[in-house]
């Protein structure tokens, strides 16, 4: 009977890089516009707190500039026109609301600024655990996916994210008193001296005129830079993880060279950034003095022609600047506009993906693994390099110790991760009894599982805390693991033994300690149903024999055993052999 030829499967992960390595970035980011991206105000609470008490801070800054401005100019007007007005005491109460507004004003800027940056830390706080969240959700983001973009939102999560800072800081503020100040002083100055205010009504769009033009020219270099960014990250990544066998290959020195020029293709995108970045923070900073000054002049020769009272200039005159300083900061700030815009537009793009079609709903039944045989049925996984595994069909069997061989690529360990549900098929289904996986309660489902993956979980803390890591072990059972897998001749060598500490991904022990704990925790795990990808990997043909001797009592005591592994004598301990990509043996 011939099969139906399916179509390839396309998937989110495929696009999560362009065919020179950076990150590609999706129709969201490419699509994102304007200084602000809504989505932040939908997706933080605390950000959308931050820009009500950034515009109440602007509304009270305000105020004080305009009663400063009068103050000042009821001074200066009534010294020079009104002689009788020329002492201290006359001019007290103008002086003392003067001196108040200044001390209110700088009041004002001294708690914003600090309310800015505490602001800003609690927005990239909530930003960044919203997008761990979604990234550790396996409803959200499969784990085909979050290896194909790990090195892209690590970049975006950590260094990315701290782009936003300033821009929440600096930019944003400067942005908010724009939209209050400037039309509130504008306003004012026309009901003063109305040629001056239409006058600023000409000039001030000129500003945010060069400000669209030249942030077209500098969102492609900033998404350079990101780029180069997530390449050199992705490159020191995967040079750290692999520096101990490099090492031990004598060739520790051989990725210098292109780590380098990873290096200097940041340099230029960061430097031709900042260029652009700096080159129109000044040509903001020109146009608004050109603009204040047209503004001057004309109030200057309708002084000179009487056509307007001394009070009525003063006031416009010092008003001017105001309506064109927030503009000047936003012109100011512009280069950390750029970053901040790229670096949550690319947050809020890792937030709002959709879920890619090897993203599993939760199922909420829940069932006994123990005594149910696993059956695969038709299993197809449709990834980069083709379908792998493609119509598995296969039971492992309680009681039964199930060896999984094949060539490489053919799917032996993407059929375990199906077996757990971390892993959607494309095609076919895994059912535990007559339940299908998908239909499961994760949580519940994986409790019952002993899982051994190729590169085992290790976090920071003692040997105890990781071989505890999935749950509290039994003593004896413990003991009988370590005694076989040859961990316990291991913690004998431990300075400390079970309390001594190690780092990240197990750093401290070597390769062979590390397998031979993991190999512990999994063998002394009560689970009736163990999954072991290459557990002979890093071990002796002693600690090998003992490892499966312990796994066939396993299954002779009824668990279901299920072993990825070539070697011989995994072949002289299995009740049945499996080869992926043939019919079962």
């Amino acid at each position: 009977m011939t099969r139906p030829l399916r179509a390839p499967v396309t998937t989110a992960t495929a696009e999560a890089t362009t065919e020179d390595g950076s990150p590609n970035p999706g129709p969201a980011t490419a699509g994102r516009s304007g200084p602000v991206d809504p989505r932040l105000l939908r997706h933080s609470t605390v950000a959308r707190g931050y820009v009500v008490a950034t515009a109440m801070f602007a509304f009270a800054g305000v105020a004080m500039t305009i009663v400063t401005a009068a103050m000042a100019a009821s001074i200066v007007s009534e010294l020079i026109v009104d002689p009788s007005r020329r002492s201290l005491g006359a001019q007290q109460l103008h002086l003392a609301v003067l001196a108040g507004a200044l001390v209110a004003r700088g009041m004002l800027t001294y708690l914003h600024d600090r309310y800015a940056h505490r602001g800003a830390a609690r927005v990239i706080a909530q930003l960044r655990g919203r997008a761990l969240d979604v990234l550790t959700d396996p409803t959200q983001t499969s784990v085909r996916a979050l290896v194909a973009r790990r090195e892209h939102a690590a970049t975006v999560v950590l260094r990315g994210l701290d782009a936003l800072g300033p821009y929440l800081s600096g930019y944003l503020p400067a942005l908010i008193v724009t939209m209050t100040v400037t039309p509130t002083v504008v306003v004012v100055i026309g009901f003063t001296d109305w040629p001056s205010a239409v006058a600023i009504l000409i000039t001030l769009p000129l500003i945010p005129l060069f400000m669209i033009l030249i942030g077209l020219m500098t969102r492609e270099r900033t998404d350079r830079k990101l780029a180069a960014t997530s390449r050199l990250a992705a490159q020191l990544l995967d040079l750290i993880a692999g520096l101990p066998t490099l090492r031990a290959l004598n060739r520790a020195r051989g990725p210098a060279a292109r780590v380098a020029e990873l290096g200097r293709a940041q340099r230029r995108s960061t430097m031709s950034a900042l260029r652009v970045a700096f080159l129109s923070g000044a040509v903001l900073e020109l146009l608004a003095t050109l603009s204040v000054a047209v503004v001057a002049v004309g109030i200057g020769l309708r002084l000179v022609h009487g056509d307007m009272s001394l009070y009525a200039g003063v006031l416009a005159l010092i008003l001017a600047p105001e309506a064109y300083h927030p503009l000047r900061q936003v012109g100011a700030q512009f280069h950390n506009s750029a970053d901040g815009v790229a670096a949550a537009g690319e947050v809020l793009d890792l937030i709002e993906s959709a879920p890619d079609d090897a993203v599993i709903a939760p199922g909420r039944r829940g069932c006994s693994v123990a005594g149910q045989p696993v059956r695969l049925l038709d299993v197809g996984v449709h990834g980069r390099d083709g379908w792998a595994p493609e119509h598995l069909d296969a039971v492992f069997e309680p009681g039964r110790l199930t060896m999984v061989t094949g060539a490489n690529g053919a799917g032996k360990s993407t059929a375990l991760l199906a077996v757990m549900g971390l892993v959607a098929p494309d095609s076919g289904s895994v059912l535990i009894g007559s339940i299908p996986v998908a239909e499961l309660e994760p949580s519940l489902l994986h409790e019952q599982i002993a899982w051994l993956p190729q590169q085992p979980v290790m976090v920071p803390g003692t040997v105890s805390e990781n071989l505890a890591l999935f749950g509290r072990l039994e003593s004896a059972a413990s003991a009988r693991a370590a005694a076989a897998t040859g961990f316990d001749r291991v913690l004998a060598a431990l300075p400390d033994g079970v309390d001594t500490p190690i780092g990240a991904d197990g750093s401290g022990l070597s390769a062979g300690q590390r397998q031979r704990l993991a190999l512990t925790r999994t063998l002394a795990s009560p689970a009736p149903l163990l999954l072991l990808d290459e557990p002979a990997a890093h071990l002796d043909d002693a600690s090998v024999r003992a490892v499966f001797e312990v796994l066939s009592a396993r299954a002779a005591a009824g668990d279901t055993v299920v072993v990825v592994a070539h070697q011989s004598v995994a072949r002289a301990f299995a009740d049945r052999v499996l080869v992926v990509g043939q019919e079962s043996a």
